[in-house]
């Protein structure tokens, strides 16, 4: 996908301003000549994508244009990184008078002129290279507008069905039957059913199973089948119908003269109309085909199968489907059935074992198995059954002319955006649980979703690709329902990974120096690896992505390693309790994402605080680390700061409350006595950021001045929903929006109310007093899970807190006076309400 980064380049250098080109001497003219052969190819671009999947010559021409507008965007990304570095020193040193800060700051001012001598040499080399590029464009005669059907043939269907031929769905069959059979008062004059899946989940199928039910065609006056595709054409639509309802196809062409006459058939009769495959999102488009059809009786139904639920949404359905995979035994029966058709049982007997593998590769989804079915019923030998199921089933041609084409007209209708975003899923290894929030910080680090709001961008594509079928086994949050985890379907994945072979790669193997495959090309640029070091060959590529996930090993990025690595835009160490080693990390300077989980050892140094860059500094799980880099204000870029799972981290930082960008903070340290010069000691330092987080773990310090403590400050949280409070004595409640309350290590709290009055310090710990709260009044009147950990001396849960009519799951473990309490019959009694106890 070249679409994306040819856009980034154009952004750019529209951000470079004509003083910054003057000081690039003499650029500016190759500066424009970027610019405008950058705009001729972006005009073409999309008709080219389309044309690779059949013509090698249009996918060379791509992958060299993606080659230099890489290089380009490193060397712009380069001078504007400076640029503002060096704005932002100016500024930094604008009232220091001293003769040293005047030396440092001239040597910024030579490496900076330095830098733009190397900037102009490489523009004006670049320059050439796309200039031949550009005039290769020429001869592919690309068209400034493209159709995906002019690329991907969309299959014409019909309602005809073996149902032999059909194993499961019993459940879906069952529930589509009832919803066309039920007559309401309350129904809809038409009543829209969608079904929707991924491609080649069934939706065709089952709409037939509808159709041809005996019950079904005894309940209806009229049936049509309309095989819709792209584009979605009403007076196409009309035809059809009026065709199906006459038996004769009509020899006008005038919509309104269609539609009168749909209208003059069906007045009065009840239909069922299926349209099957649908992919328009534009309500106008069958706004008059919609209104024609309301003439018929009430009671007509409407079937529509679409991949994408927001066309389900947009046609006014009235019930969805989602159509799922099959189960296990399922596939196994439909696969079985074709491939083992013909076959005597003793033949049979031979290609089980290695038949139900085959099976599994199809992940329940019944095209695959279909088509693997159809192909292995001609093999007659167990080698070749074995060959089928160690290849790639993308390069067997049977799957590659059926099953790819179908997976590829979902691809081809996203936007190029969208496509790149998707095709980057190709890093991960089948069965990846892919974590949304994690997708979306490495979206942002590549640059796809803009420079504002990117958080907001992100899931809104990301929903679309749900929305569209690309994604599935979703985890929900169980408190608001959002998605928080997913899988790509193997054969999806597949699908995606040989569109982006050139581009994304994941290698595991046993040893760096000898792997299992050779990587044929350079222009690969995202990498994930499970290994113990880094092989050599990697380093020759120009990575924008490096993902090292492995188990108990160290990993050091030395000067000479990391300008090896100078493209990286993402860097993620999964460790499993390694160490890390990051002296080289300051030679990172286009480095957006950086992320360290699991690591016994790290030091962070202050060179991490010079990535102008950085988005995302996820360090979760690094136990051991006990401080964070003192100058972390300097990151003024920083949107993401992770640090759960920290245990050792001492404080955070006083700069922290300069980053004006940050929307996640999810841990927070009121650091007490002893840091008052470089640390956060009070809640204050949050008041003026903007952070848009659903948790927040908060940990108390040794802190003495009660005014530190006041939850108040976290009011422009508005999206808080999990709170989790750890080494707490003090308990003030501001969230009236709370869904989750965590408390654990409170070892010495005892009492909990909700207006403080006076502060008192003796044993070390902090009372509080308040006056009657009426009986009415409920605090956090959303709350749905409450739990209690480790705090042995709280005597009780106030009743304002118990009798939230919304709580559905209270824990206390190791609260020995709470579980006492609860032993007593009165106890029992405040609690008996609440449907989920768990009381260690």
């Amino acid at each position: 996908m070249a679409e994306p980064v040819v856009s980034t380049i154009l952004t750019q250098l529209a951000l470079l301003t004509s003083q910054e080109l003057k000081l690039l001497w003499g650029v500016d003219k190759e500066v424009e000549k970027l610019i405008s052969n950058f705009q001729a190819i972006q005009a073409v671009i999309e008709d080219a994508e389309y044309r690779q999947v059949k013509e090698l010559a249009v996918r060379h021409w791509l992958d060299k244009l993606k080659e230099v507008s890489y290089d380009i965007d490193d060397v712009l990304d380069k001078w504007i990184t400076t640029s503002k570095k060096f704005q932002m020193k100016k500024v930094e040193n604008a009232s220091k008078l001293w003769k040293k800060v005047s030396i440092s700051f001239d040597c910024f001012f030579c490496k900076k002129v330095s830098l733009r001598h190397e900037i102009a040499f490489s523009i004006r080399d670049l320059k050439e290279t796309l200039d031949t590029i550009a005039m290769e464009k020429n001869s592919f005669n690309f068209s400034p507008t493209v159709s995906t059907s002019t690329q991907l043939e969309h299959k014409i269907t019909t309602s005809f069905i073996d149902l032999l031929e059909v194993q499961g769905r019993d459940d879906y069959k069952n529930t589509l039957i009832n919803l066309l059979l039920i007559e309401s008062s309350q129904a809809p004059i038409i009543h829209i059913i969608s079904i929707v899946g991924m491609g080649g989940i069934g939706k065709t199928t089952l709409a037939r199973i509808a159709f041809n039910d005996d019950k079904v065609n005894t309940h209806f006056d009229k049936k049509i089948w309309v095989c819709v595709s792209v584009p979605f054409v009403e007076t196409n639509i009309a035809k059809a119908i009026l065709e199906s309802l006459t038996d004769v196809a009509p020899n006008v062409s005038e919509l309104e003269t269609m539609l009168r006459k749909i209208r003059q058939s069906l007045e009065g009769k009840k239909f069922l109309l299926v349209l099957d495959d649908v992919w328009t999102e534009t309500p106008d488009d069958w706004k008059q085909l919609k209104n024609s059809l309301k003439c018929a009786s009430k009671g007509s139904k409407i079937i529509m199968t679409t991949r994408k639920e927001s066309t389900a949404k947009i046609m006014g359905a009235t019930n969805m489907i989602p159509l799922g995979k099959l189960s296990d035994n399922e596939s196994w029966l439909l696969f079985t059935q074709i491939a083992f058709f013909g076959k005597t049982k003793e033949k049979c007997e031979k290609f089980i074992d290695i038949g139900r593998k085959i099976v599994d590769k199809c992940k329940g989804l019944p095209l695959a198995l279909k088509t693997l079915g159809s192909l292995l019923s001609l093999k007659s030998e167990v080698e070749e059954w074995q060959r089928a199921l160690d290849s790639n089933l993308w390069g067997i041609d049977k799957i590659e002319a059926e099953l790819f084409p179908t997976l590829l007209l979902s691809y081809y209708d996203l936007s190029s955006i969208l496509k790149k975003c998707l095709s980057y899923c190709a890093l991960f290894p089948k069965d990846y649980v892919i974590e949304k929030d994690a997708l979306i910080k490495l979206w942002m680090a590549q640059g796809y979703l803009g420079n504002e709001e990117m958080e907001l961008v992100g899931e809104k594509y990301f929903n679309t690709l749900v929305m569209r079928s690309f994604f599935q086994d979703f985890e929900k949050s169980e408190y608001d329902n959002n998605i928080i985890r997913c899988k790509m379907h193997d054969i999806v994945h597949d699908c995606i990974q040989s569109i982006a072979k050139n581009e994304c790669s994941y290698i595991e193997f046993e040893s760096p120096t000898m792997p299992q495959f050779e990587i044929s090309t350079k222009s690969i640029r995202h990498v994930l690896i499970k290994l113990s070091s880094i092989p050599p060959y990697i380093l020759n590529l120009k990575l924008r992505s490096l993902v090292v996930e492995t188990e108990r090993n160290d990993f050091t990025l030395n000067t000479s390693l990391s300008k090896k690595l100078t493209c990286l835009r993402t860097l993620a160490l999964n460790l499993g309790w390694g160490k890390a080693n990051l002296e080289g990390i300051k030679n990172l300077i286009h480095l957006r994402h950086f992320e360290l989980h699991s690591i016994t050892t790290v030091i962070l140094s202050e060179a991490l605080c010079d990535l102008y860059n950085l988005r995302t500094l996820d360090l979760t799980g690094c136990w051991n680390l006990r401080k964070l880099a003192q100058g972390i204000g300097k990151l003024v870029n920083l949107r993401h700061l992770l640090i759960l799972r920290t245990f050792s981290l001492e404080y955070i930082p006083k700069g922290v409350e300069r980053l004006s960008c940050l929307r996640t903070l999810n841990k927070f340290i009121i650091a007490g006595d002893g840091y008052n010069k470089k640390a956060c000691t009070s809640l204050d330092c949050l008041k003026n950021l903007k952070l848009n987080q659903r948790s927040l773990e908060l940990e108390l310090g040794n802190v003495r001045d009660i005014n530190a403590l006041k939850l108040a400050y976290l009011e422009s949280m508005k999206n808080l929903l999990d709170l989790v409070l750890r080494k707490w004595r003090h308990i003030n409640i501001a969230f009236p929006k709370l869904k989750v309350l965590r408390f654990g290590y409170l070892t010495e709290w005892k009492e909990w109310h909700f207006e403080t009055s006076e502060y008192t310090d003796e044993d070390s710990t902090i009372f509080e007093t308040s006056e009657c709260i009426d009986e009415d009044i409920t605090i956090m009147p959303y709350l749905h899970f409450l739990s209690m950990i480790d705090c042995p001396e709280l005597k009780a849960i106030p009743d304002q807190i118990l009798r939230t009519p919304t709580l559905q799951h209270l824990e206390i473990s190791d609260c020995d006076i709470l579980r006492e309490s609860y032993k007593t019959e009165d106890g029992r009694s405040k609690f008996s309400h609440i449907p989920k106890i768990t009381i260690d």
